[in-house]
């Protein structure tokens, strides 16, 4: 089965690009795909130079002046950048015959949300909390995110692996986070909505009571703020409606007409620089990420919450990838089976896979998920992440793409 492995411009740099394409091609996969534009973060690197790499928001590549010229936002430069890494990668992945994919974080951007925090989610009490998360509907994010689409894409990657190109969650909306309030799944997920100027007025375009579902949302969280019992179980269509209403519910479902036309933009710029764009939706790895368990519902099921309408998308985009963040082989096939049914039988369909903890203990649970995720539907199986993993982790995936 087809198959690429995650890694950073770092684990190049700091271990030697033939070294790393050498190990690629050693696992029997095909691709590399490669973090181009970056969010913040502090990972454990348990083969790297350093054993704690620190990440910054930012692109490992020079901006092409012309993609961003005239616009308000455009990205911080990585260390190193001016040296074009991708570019030797680039000729590196030619001379193996390897594919090369860059991997984009569009709308997490710390950097650029505290730069100008109008660009960013506004909560429903007024609030720029979350400085990560730049909002899809705002005219300024969507012209940086289709310009950064075109400037990916002119570094001669096969594909744009697209992540945070919709909205994001209450939860994970700050690099360090202190909250000593019990929020339940339905209170953080509408305390975590976006009621900016331009997110309301495209709801009220489609019809929606926005301002109605703005004050209902705000009555709630400040109830569980002050005291009120947080609600229990998992969000729901219908489990929304009865606890805010139903113009919170259709305000909810409004968004995905902001992240549906972007990623229709961003494709067709992708594609206009020779390129395909590839969507990564995050549910999977919200769900699944902390222990591989994650809650009864299925990550198609829940993209909505993000804004992502994947029966539109389908007929949009080209290839799919999903982090299938699981222990439970058949709990990857259920998963993956439910975003073909989706999303249609021609989008490539690519499952991501982590081969080591808290999701595989051995190499033949993390080939049971391959097998598996082939039977569901996956067109290829991609491994997340060639710098996180401790060898013994990343030395089970030739057996499990055999297997």
């Amino acid at each position: 089965m087809d198959g690429a492995l995650y890694a950073f411009v770092e684990d190049f740099r700091d271990e030697g690009v033939n070294q790393v394409l050498d190990r690629v091609t050693a696992y029997g996969l095909r691709g590399v795909t490669v973090a181009a534009a970056c969010e913040q973060a502090r990972d454990l690197t348990p083969h790297g130079a350093s054993r704690l790499t620190l990440r910054r928001d930012g692109v490992h590549f020079p901006p092409p002046e012309d993609v961003f010229a005239g616009l308000r936002l455009v990205p911080p430069v990585q260390p190193g950048a001016g040296d074009r890494p991708l570019t030797e990668l680039r000729r590196e992945c030619d001379e193996r015959g390897l594919e090369l994919h860059g991997w984009t974080v569009f709308l997490r951007n710390a950097a650029l949300g505290q730069a100008d925090l109008d660009v960013t989610v506004r909560s429903c009490f007024g609030d720029r909390g979350s400085p990560a998360d730049l909002c899809p509907s705002h005219p300024d994010v969507r012209s940086y995110a289709v310009a950064l689409a075109r400037a990916v894409a002119r570094q001669g990657v096969d594909t744009v692996v697209a992540e945070a190109l919709h909205f994001g969650m209450f939860a994970h909306g700050c690099h360090h986070e202190r909250c000593f309030v019990e929020f339940g799944p339905m209170d953080a997920f509408l305390f975590g909505l976006c009621f900016c100027h331009h997110c309301m007025r495209r709801a009220t375009d489609l019809g929606v009571k926005a301002e109605v579902a703005r004050e209902e949302c705000a009555r709630i969280v400040a109830g569980v703020l002050d005291g009120d019992p947080p609600a229990e179980g998992e969000v729901t269509r219908a489990a929304l409606t009865a606890y805010a209403g139903p113009e919170v519910v259709a305000y909810a479902r409004a968004r995905s007409e902001s992240v549906t036309s972007l990623v229709a933009e961003v494709s067709a710029a992708v594609t206009a620089e020779g390129a395909v764009l590839t969507f990564l939706d995050a549910t999977g790895a919200w769900k699944g990420y902390a222990d591989g368990l994650p809650p009864a519902g299925l990550a198609a099921h829940d993209a909505w919450q993000f804004g992502v309408d994947l029966v539109a998308l389908g007929d949009l985009v080209p290839s799919f990838a999903v982090p299938a963040y699981a222990r439970d082989p058949r709990r990857v096939a259920e998963d993956l089976a439910a975003y073909r049914r989706s999303i249609g039988k021609n989008p490539v369909l690519r499952a991501v896979l982590r081969p080591g903890v808290p999701d595989a203990d051995s190499a033949e649970q993390l080939a049971a998920k391959v097998r598996e995720a082939g039977e569901a539907g996956a067109d290829a199986v991609d491994f997340y992440a060639y710098g996180l993993a401790p060898f013994s982790a990343l030395d089970r995936i030739p057996a499990a793409l055999e297997g």
